[in-house]
């Protein structure tokens, strides 16, 4: 007779390997999330069948962290404009809180990522457009969410390139002011 399901240690390691993932990147081996975890790459398996479905439920994690995160920010608070709403998103997203799910997700540029999970690229995308349609909606203008989600998203990719925070800082401040005019 085996043994019977434990889904709170498989929560607990997902949980675990998630904030490695986050904090180090995807690793090619089981190693480093065996030994973050404080498990054998064995019970790794044992609760999750193979690498790449442990891989797809970390990054499955991850972006359900992130949306929850990320989205609430970017809907609109209560007695906020909502260009300070979107002020305090970039601020977050491209700070300290914010880097990990940047530097993870960056990884699906590359080709090898997609393969495990395929419509991410996608779902990145459309993802964000109904909270910021929400937050956009509070000052009339929802039909900006996918200029201002394309804005975000070319900043972040230079931000990511460059490193050149006080640029990409400045260049969204300016983009942020044409919602005043």
């Amino acid at each position: 007779m085996g043994r019977r399901p434990q889904p709170e240690i498989k929560q607990r390691l997902l949980d675990a390997c998630t904030d490695h993932a986050l904090a180090h990147g995807l690793p090619d081996k089981l190693e480093p999330l065996a030994t973050a975890t404080g498990t054998s790459t064995r019970m790794l398996i044992y609760h999750f069948a193979t690498r790449d479905i442990l891989l797809r439920a970390v990054l499955a994690h991850a972006r359900q962290r992130q949306l929850t995160m990320f989205g609430d920010l970017l809907r609109g608070q209560p007695g906020q404009p909502y260009p300070v709403t979107l002020a305090n998103a970039w601020t977050f997203m491209t700070g300290p809180e914010g880097q990990p799910y940047l530097r993870m997700f960056g990884q699906w540029r590359d080709g090898a990522a997609q393969q495990l999970l395929p419509d991410f690229r996608r779902a990145a995308t459309t993802d964000w457009l109904g909270p910021l349609e929400e937050g956009l909606r509070s000052i009339d203008q929802p039909e900006r969410a996918t200029l201002v989600l394309a804005v975000i998203r070319g900043l972040l990719m230079d931000l990511d390139a460059t490193g050149d925070s006080v640029r990409t800082n400045k260049a969204f401040a300016d983009f942020l002011n044409t919602f005043v005019q």
